[in-house]
Parts: C-alpha cells; sequence; structure tokens
C-alpha cells in the first residue's frame, strides 16, 4: 500500500477529463494535477519542446512525492512518454494506448477513425499503435485544430461546433468508421454532438475512461494503492491565472474544484 498522490499533467484544462474518472474510479486516492496553462497549446509545438516541457513538469511533480505520473495528453503522451519512461523510475502511463487496446478490440472490420490535435495526428502514434495490434485494420485520421478552442471558449452546443464537426468528420462518416477514438482530452466535452452528428452508429473511444482503467489496474498490480478510506484529497497547480483554471475546470469536472490551487511560474526558477 502507498499513500503518496498520483500525479496528473496535461498542456493545459484538457486534462481534467482524464482526473475526473481517475477520481470517480478511485475516491480514496489523493491527486495532484499539473496544468501548463502558461505554454498551451502543445499541439503546435515542435517535438523537442514538447518533451521538454513534459520533462519540466515531470521532475516538479516527482518533487510533490508522487507515486505515479499519468500525461493527461495526447501530444505529450504521443512525443514525450518514453522520454519521461527513461528518466524516472515512476510507472508513467499515457493516454494512447488504453485508447488504442479499446478500439482495436471493438472495432470489427473497421475502418477506425482518430481525431486530434495536428501534433498527436502528425506523430502517427495511434495510427502505428493499431497498425501493430491489427496490420489489416484501416484507419482514417485526421487533425481537428478548431476543437480544443471551441471546447475552451464553451461552445459546446453551438452552430460553430456542428459546423465545425461536419467540416472534419463529414469523411469518417462517409466511410462508414466503426469506432472513432477522441485523442484528445478536450474531446470528451464534445461527444454527445459527436454522437448525435454519427446518428448513434459509430463507437465512441473516450481515451480518458480508458485510462483511469490502467491507471487503477497499474495500482493493484505493483501494490501501490491506496489505503485510505476517506476521500482523496485533491491539489491544483498551473502555470498561468488560478482563478481563470477555477472557474473552467467547473465545466469539466461538472462541480467546483475540490482543493487548493496554486500558481508554479516557470520564470521563477530561472
Amino acid at each position: 500500500m502507498d499513500n503518496r498522490p498520483i500525479g496528473i499533467f496535461d498542456s493545459g484544462i484538457g486534462g481534467l477529463t482524464v482526473f475526473k474518472e481517475i477520481r470517480a474510479l478511485l475516491p480514496n486516492e489523493d491527486l495532484i494535477y499539473f496544468g501548463d496553462t502558461a505554454r498551451v497549446p502543445y499541439g503546435s509545438k515542435s517535438v523537442q519542446v514538447i518533451r521538454n516541457f513534459s520533462s519540466e513538469i515531470a521532475a516538479f511533480l516527482s518533487l510533490q512525492n508522487v507515486k505515479m505520473l499519468v500525461i493527461a495528453c495526447n501530444t505529450a503522451s504521443a512525443l514525450a512518454l518514453s522520454t519521461l519512461k527513461s528518466e524516472t523510475s515512476l510507472p508513467v502511463i499515457g493516454v494512447i494506448d488504453p485508447g488504442v487496446r479499446a478500439a482495436v478490440k471493438v472495432a470489427g472490420e473497421g475502418p477506425v477513425g482518430v481525431i486530434g490535435t495536428r501534433a498527436t495526428i502528425k506523430s502517427g502514434a495511434y495510427q502505428d499503435r493499431i497498425i501493430r495490434l491489427r496490420c489489416n485494420l484501416k484507419v482514417v485520421a485526421r487533425a481537428c485544430p478548431l476543437l480544443v478552442p471551441i471546447v475552451e471558449e464553451n461552445l459546446m452546443q453551438s452552430d460553430i461546433a456542428r459546423m465545425a464537426l461536419d467540416m472534419y468528420l463529414s469523411d469518417f462518416r462517409k466511410q462508414n468508421v466503426s469506432s472513432l477514438i477522441l485523442a484528445c482530452t478536450h474531446y470528451p466535452l464534445l461527444k454527445q454532438l459527436i454522437n448525435e452528428y454519427f446518428e448513434g452508429k459509430t463507437l465512441l473511444i473516450d481515451s480518458a475512461c480508458e485510462t483511469a482503467c490502467e491507471v487503477k489496474e497499474v495500482l493493484h498490480a505493483r501494490r501501490i494503492n491506496s489505503c485510505a478510506t476517506s476521500a482523496g484529497r485533491e491539489t491544483f497547480f498551473v502555470s498561468d491565472s488560478p482563478e481563470a483554471f477555477s472557474e473552467i475546470a467547473t465545466d469539466f469536472l461538472g462541480r467546483p474544484i475540490a482543493g487548493e490551487c496554486f500558481l508554479h511560474s516557470w520564470q521563477n526558477e530561472n
């Protein structure tokens, strides 16, 4: 048993969808979330910059004495997972592999669709992993850069959101994709609208749910789950405006944040 907290990080607020699922599945675990809100988005940045940012956050969370790192960001999972695994002895879990395994399991004859940021899609991380598990499965992938700002501006039920989804997803509907991986942690907030677009005929794979299940499995396998019986504590760190983060976090969590939110400025370390 291990009562140290689980460290979760994202480039901004999208990773709160992963945080929410982990909290629902593991109510007694202490959780620390880091949102790099001063440097969001990661999706348009270079590979090396994303790896550097991820390493900095992982080092910060290690100083908070976490027992596990969860990369609640598809872009960082695609480009920095192997780097972080080589830099720490802590278990490191990304959001890609859990989602891929779930998609392949239910794919049938396919094809499987993947939507995400430019960096995630360009990396080929999802496409490569799917083909590795089922070499004959067709994969259709597309970057959807407008969806993140739509979610962050709370426009999930707007005509703008519907037009963007039609622009991005029309080819997926024409090709009758059997399942669609939501390869960005913001996208679960558009799940209802996406499901309506496909008329419920395409199975949506939410990497946040699948990642939470993997976190639970790894904790038990390594015997590092908490023995606490009370509700786990929640602590939040952001690199810009805790007030703005706390306000937006309510939409992602469906409730106000339960713990304190602290500002961590990278400039303070220079």
